[in-house]
C-alpha cells in the first residue's frame, strides 16, 4: 500500500477513534494515554463551545444527558464545514435532520436549539442594509419599507423565549410564538415578542422586498383579517413606525432602485 495512502487510512482511524472511543479502536499501537489527551481536548472543547452557544439547552439537560447528546453528535453527525464558528450550526442540522425524533427528547429540542442559535448567527453575520438602495427617513406609509437584513423574524410553535429550568413546556402554545431578534447600531441584539398582526405585516414587508408601499401592504392585512380599512391605516401607520424606530425596518426604497437581498435566517 503507498505510504500516503496508509497514512490517510491511519488519520480517519484516529478520527474515528476521537469521535466514538467505545466502538472505534484507535490506529495501530499508539498509547492510550497519549490518545486520551486528544480525546479530551476534542470533546471538552466541542461540549465548551456548545454549552456557550446554547445555555438553556445546556441548563436543561444537566451534565448526565448534555455529555451523551454531544457525544452522539459528534459520532452520528458528519460536518461540511471547517469553521469553528460553524459548528453550532452543524449543531442545529443535527438536531433537525440527523437525530430523528427520539422518546427522551424535549418536545421543543430543535425550536429551543434554533433560537439559541439565532442569537450567534446574527451576532457574527457581516450583512449590512445599503444606504444608496435605502432612504432611512422616507414616508412608511407612501414609501415602500424595507426589513433590514440585520432583522430575522422567528415563528415557533413553543414559547421558545420563556423556555428555563422552572418552565419546561410539554406541549406546543395555543397559538404560534412569533419573535423577531435585531441587531442595533451599536451591535447590541434584541429580541422582540411580536402579536400576530405585526408579525403578518413584518412578513408581508419581507415578501414585497421593498416593491409595495406601506399603504398597499396595510390594506392587503386589513383585507386578510377582516379589518376596517381605515382604522388599519391608522394603526399601521404607527406599527411601520414604530418598527422602523426600532430597526426593525430600515426605512424605504429609493425610487427606481431595486435591492438586492444580503441576510436571512
Amino acid at each position: 500500500m503507498p505510504e500516503g495512502a496508509n497514512f490517510r487510512q491511519k488519520q480517519f482511524a484516529l478520527a474515528a477513534h476521537i469521535r466514538d472511543p467505545e466502538h472505534a479502536p484507535p490506529p495501530g499501537n499508539m498509547e492510550d494515554r497519549r490518545l486520551a489527551i486528544y480525546r479530551d481536548l476534542f470533546f471538552n472543547n466541542l461540549l465548551n463551545l456548545l454549552g456557550s452557544t446554547f445555555p438553556v439547552l445546556r441548563k436543561l439537560h444537566e451534565p448526565d444527558r448534555w455529555r451523551p447528546l454531544v457525544r452522539d453528535f459528534m459520532v452520528e453527525h458528519r460536518s461540511h464545514t471547517p469553521y469553528f464558528l460553524e459548528i453550532p450550526r452543524e449543531f442545529l442540522d443535527y438536531l433537525e435532520k440527523t437525530r430523528g425524533v427520539r422518546a427522551e427528547d424535549f418536545p421543543f429540542l430543535s425550536e429551543l436549539a434554533h433560537y439559541e442559535w439565532a442569537e450567534l448567527a446574527l451576532s457574527v453575520s457581516d450583512a449590512e442594509d445599503d444606504p444608496t438602495e435605502i432612504d432611512a427617513d422616507g414616508d412608511m406609509l407612501d414609501g415602500a419599507p424595507v426589513k433590514s437584513v440585520l432583522a430575522w423574524p422567528l415563528s415557533y410553535r413553543f414559547q421558545v423565549h420563556r423556555i428555563s429550568p422552572d418552565f419546561v413546556p410539554a406541549k406546543p402554545g395555543d397559538q404560534p410564538t412569533f419573535l423577531v431578534i435585531f441587531r442595533k447600531a451599536d451591535d447590541e441584539l434584541e429580541f422582540r415578542e411580536l402579536n400576530p398582526v405585526t408579525a403578518r405585516l413584518l412578513e408581508l414587508v419581507a415578501a414585497s422586498d421593498g416593491h409595495s408601499t406601506g399603504r398597499s401592504l396595510l390594506l392587503r392585512l386589513a383585507t386578510e383579517i377582516g379589518f376596517d380599512k381605515e382604522a388599519m391605516l391608522r394603526h399601521g401607520a404607527d406599527m411601520l413606525n414604530q418598527l422602523k424606530s426600532d430597526g426593525i425596518l430600515a426605512g424605504t426604497r429609493r425610487t427606481g432602485l431595486t435591492r438586492t437581498r444580503k441576510g436571512h435566517v
